[in-house]
């Protein structure tokens, strides 16, 4: 399908770190300002963001299939954005990525992700998951995004630690057949120009550096294969967060800015003995109030110069979205960072040629 032409300008796309944005799946509700796109949009533009990331389950703030083929649909949802203080950063398909791939361990648990007509019915249920990325990737496009985020599923999940053994080549075949569901994507995705951004997460394939690489192998390095960054994911499995940065920063497209601590003791640890968020050692936490270090994150972001959005995620077990929403803004703000256009000690640079040089290294002249 030939889209029409975008009304994106220039000026509307920018380099280098942006924000801050909020990712909109935790605070949508019936109730106002959070029932409409124009209303939670002023609401987030009150709270000090300038970028709404949004939930494109269900059609309470945008109709996928409806802003995959009309240009002129998605000129009217940024509009509504602007008038509002704020402009949509990226779309999210968590819940439509998660279904591409279900172990049968947990279609039941999954199927209200899927609409009514089709619970119960796993393949149809993943056809209408790879349909909903392909809408997501024309969509996209439409209204200028650069990247997407979403989950790539799970079919190895229950096999994740290694007891009963694994057989031999099980972890292969579970990355091949998650690969052959993909690639199509994928590829609907390039011909966009949209990056497909895997948040990194527990439950998923794709849960961390080295799943990703086997990810990364089985398609074909594909160039619009990506990271959706969330280092809090990255610390309750007691990874290197930063050095995650430093190893994969050419990949990583997109930036939840998540708080969280880890805590173990003596009867829990990593794995959280089935208990509830309060009471695990591993919690998400609001803004400022964990352990991870934003500072180091956000010098990092720029020294690699990523070009994308710092997008809030709110997920506290202790406290109140109204007011980890209301410091977040604030928050993200005071660690943006401006790339520096000059070196610090060009005041006392010394102009010169490869002829100076050489006698400053004492050679002949060539």
């Amino acid at each position: 399908m030939t889209l029409e032409t975008s009304v994106t300008t220039p000026s509307e796309i920018s380099s280098g770190l942006r924000g801050p944005g909020i990712f909109l799946a935790q605070f949508m509700s019936a109730e106002a300002p959070f029932d409409t796109l124009a209303n939670i949009a002023q609401w987030a533009a009150s709270q000090g963001y300038k970028g709404i990331q949004l939930p494109t389950s269900g059609t309470q703030f945008i109709d996928l299939a409806r802003a995959a083929d009309s240009q002129s649909y998605c000129d009217e949802l940024k509009a509504v954005c602007a008038a509002a203080g704020v402009e949509i950063s990226e779309l999210s398909t968590h819940l439509q990525g998660q279904l591409v791939a279900v172990h049968p361990a947990f279609d039941t648990l999954f199927d209200d992700f899927a609409p009514e007509h089709l619970r119960g019915q796993p393949e149809a249920r993943t056809a209408w998951a790879i349909e909903q990325l392909k809408l997501a990737a024309r969509a996209s496009q439409r209204l200028g995004l650069k990247a997407h985020a979403t989950f790539s599923g799970a079919l190895l999940w229950p096999y994740v630690y290694p007891w009963p053994q694994r057989p031999a080549g099980l972890v292969e075949q579970g990355f091949a057949e998650l690969a052959k569901r993909w690639l199509p994507i994928l590829d609907c995705f390039e011909a966009a120009g949209v990056d497909l951004c895997y948040e990194i997460h527990p439950g998923e394939d794709l849960h961390d550096g080295a799943s990703f690489e086997r990810f990364l192998e089985a398609v074909n390095h594909h160039p619009r294969a990506a990271i959706l960054y969330d280092p809090s994911h990255l610390l309750l499995q007691q990874m290197d967060y930063l050095g995650f940065i430093d190893r994969y920063h050419d990949r990583i497209r997109m930036f939840h800015v998540k708080d969280a601590e880890f805590r173990p003791d003596a009867r829990s640890g990593v794995y959280g003995g089935y208990q509830g968020w309060v009471e695990r050692p591993g919690r998400f936490r609001s803004l400022g109030d964990g352990q991870i270090d934003f500072k180091s994150i956000f010098s990092k972001l720029t020294q690699y110069d990523f070009s994308g959005w710092a997008v809030l995620e709110w997920e506290c077990c202790l406290k109140d979205s109204a007011q980890g929403a209301a410091q977040g803004a604030a928050f993200i703000e005071r660690h943006m960072i401006t790339r520096t256009r000059k070196a610090f000690d060009d005041f006392a640079g010394v102009s010169a040629d490869e002829r100076f040089n050489r006698r400053l290294l004492g050679l002949p002249d060539a």
